[in-house]
């Protein structure tokens, strides 16, 4: 009797889940930015709402790049993807401090408010998130949405 070959995946042909946790995460972002950047403005002023807003974008395009890093290398070869997210963390990392160097002599920009936020905004969201991805490999990504109950009862008077 012939056994058959393990299979060894290679690359990930499935739908691009993480590109689907992190658009989630941008939403949420934007659900949030208005109260973190009015928290930012009570607390710094202007110019402290003016640096959360720009810490705010700078982590929601953080992890959209994250997300196509991932979704484009695991597509071609997975030693590519792990390759592609440790490089890619400290490329990002990378980005985001020459993001702030480029804007930290601009007169709209308050350091406190800018570290604080970018601090708040990655830890917060990725709290957040954390209750929405399921942990199943029936369902990754998000977790499913429960059906919305229909109400049946008609008046039959």
């Amino acid at each position: 009797m012939i056994e058959p070959k393990p299979v060894l995946v290679d690359r990930l042909d499935g739908d691009p889940v993480e590109m689907e946790v992190s658009t989630d995460m941008v939403k949420r972002g934007l659900v949030a930015a208005p109260v973190l950047i009015g928290i930012a403005a009570l607390i710094w002023g202007a110019n402290g709402a003016a640096s959360a807003a720009f810490a705010i974008a700078l982590v929601l395009m953080n992890f959209l790049l994250s997300a196509a890093l991932i979704t484009y290398t695991a597509r071609i070869s997975l030693s590519l993807m792990m390759g592609a997210v440790l490089g890619g963390f400290v490329i990002r990392l990378g980005l985001v401090m020459i993001a702030v160097l480029l804007v930290r002599d601009q007169s709209w920009i308050y350091p406190p408010a800018l570290g604080a936020a970018i601090i708040v905004t990655h830890i917060g969201l990725l709290a957040w998130e954390v209750r929405y991805v399921s942990a199943s490999l029936s369902h990754p990504g998000l977790k499913p949405r429960p059906p919305v109950p229909h109400s049946h009862s008609r008046n039959h008077s």
